[in-house]
């Protein structure tokens, strides 16, 4: 076990170098400025949008499709994922945190758009899409030779990703927190997720539309409740918060107490990593999900797709790391979820249980929704018939995951992202012209008012 953690270890050193950091960021903001700052810009509309009801072709509401993305990006990146960025880059891996969410914006709204515009209906009927299906059918028209390759390149990394990602660190983060704070066996919470993750996969896509879309907003709604009551609490040490972020995002953080110290290429690598773990702008998954919504207009599936990627980092991401550097411990030598729940203790007697019941919750619908991205990959590879066996593997796969080293699965979960983005990303580019165009002839027709 040993030399595998160690080859995970240099491979997801190797994954997330500079060549990683330098093709998320200049993908984000080559469409971020083909789009004309559009995703930006469009941010008061793109809320509008959520509100009207879905019309086209579609298995689930436009809503319910963000809900399902966002099931699966707001989850221990969001408490756990934070925490360690500011423990390894210190408070300045927040900063890279904001940044590469501002460009992931734009990568996530073309990622939509795709998603609508190349999008397919299977063997059952369902509406299905995705970078394997982009890929196919838009870089396929053009480079054949090299869809061949990346469509199932895609597909089989992200079968393979949703078992450390979607699956192992979210059980494993849950199991150790309830463990810690309640006493609850790890065996046991394994157990629970695996019983409750399957009676809800019976139903699918809808099911999974249904219960993500009452879930989710709630869940998000209660945990930033939480953090925004702290942050009033700690109103006076928010400027220094804010001071630490920024200082340290272009200086070393020193060493002190029990934080071992941080480069600014440490903060910029783990604010990046992490900050791609949670809102996954580039990975190519949501877009599966957004594959699905009953919509015919991608730019509009588009718009609604990018709030994504604001909401989960620059609210959810950003409430708790104000939180963990307003709290004063920080530098205490704590990470992950632990560190969280300090961070909320300190105002809140029953912060710990706070982040607990937050940890369970966004952990269960990230497993929710990544258990949908890993069979739409798996079906495109073997056909519908492949989905049943991986929803028994990925139930199967939770209480082992549960009780798996936490540091094993970060660091594998970090790496199958990487191997997702390569194929993700060069189909983007490609295909950026296209989504250029489909968002000008848009808002040329009047789709959305210059003012809205």
């Amino acid at each position: 076990m040993e030399t595998v953690e160690a080859f995970v270890g240099w491979l997801d050193g190797l994954l997330w170098g500079v060549p990683m950091l330098v093709a998320l960021s200049t993908v984000g903001v080559f469409l971020m400025i083909g789009l004309r700052f559009i995703p930006l810009r469009k941010i008061p509309a793109a809320f509008a949008l959520i509100r009207k009801p879905s019309a086209g072709a579609g298995d689930i509401s436009s809503f319910q499709a963000l809900m399902t993305a966002l099931a699966a990006t707001v989850g221990t990146g969001n408490i756990a994922g934070v925490a360690t960025a500011i423990f390894l880059g210190g408070p300045g891996a927040l900063f890279y945190m904001w940044l590469i969410a501002l460009v992931g914006m734009a990568t996530k709204y073309a990622e939509a758009v795709c998603a609508i515009a190349y999008r397919e209906v299977d063997a059952n009927g369902d509406h299905v899409g995705g970078p394997m299906y982009y890929i196919k059918n838009g870089v396929g028209k053009t480079y054949p030779a090299l869809a061949a390759v990346l469509a199932p390149a895609f597909a089989i990394f992200t079968a393979l990703a949703g078992f450390g990602i979607g699956n192992g660190v979210q059980a494993n983060t849950v199991a150790h927190a309830l463990d810690v704070n309640f006493g609850v066996p790890v065996m046991w919470s394994g157990l629970f997720m695996m019983v409750a993750v399957g009676l809800v996969l019976i139903g699918g896509i809808r099911r999974i539309g249904e219960v993500a879309g009452a879930l989710v907003p709630a869940m998000i709604v209660l945990y930033m409740g939480a953090a925004i009551i702290i942050l009033i609490i700690n109103a006076a040490a928010i400027p220094d918060a804010l001071a630490l972020v920024f200082r340290h995002a272009f200086e070393p953080a020193a060493a002190t107490g029990g934080f071992a110290g941080a480069t600014v290429a440490a903060a910029m690598r783990f604010g990046i990593a992490r900050g791609v773990f949670s809102n996954e702008a580039g990975l190519g998954s949501a877009p599966i999900a957004h594959a699905a919504a009953k919509t015919n207009d991608p730019v509009q599936q588009g718009l609604i797709g990018m709030l994504g990627t604001f909401i989960d980092t620059l609210i959810v991401c950003t409430l708790t790391g104000m939180v963990i550097l307003t709290s004063g411990h920080w530098d205490g030598g704590a990470t992950g979820a632990e560190l969280t729940s300090e961070a909320f203790s300190a105002t809140f007697s029953y912060g710990n249980t706070i982040v607990a019941i937050a940890l369970s919750l966004f952990a269960f619908t990230t497993l929710l929704g990544w258990s949908y991205y890993g069979e739409r990959a798996v079906a495109y590879l073997f056909g519908t018939k492949g989905i049943m066996p991986y929803r028994i593997i990925w139930v199967l796969a939770i209480p082992v995951g549960a009780m798996t080293s936490l540091d094993f699965m970060w660091l594998l979960a970090d790496a199958l992202n990487a191997m997702m983005a390569i194929p993700n990303l060069i189909a983007l580019v490609i295909l950026a012209p296209g989504v250029f165009e489909l968002t000008r002839n848009y808002f040329a027709t009047g789709g959305l008012t210059a003012g809205d």
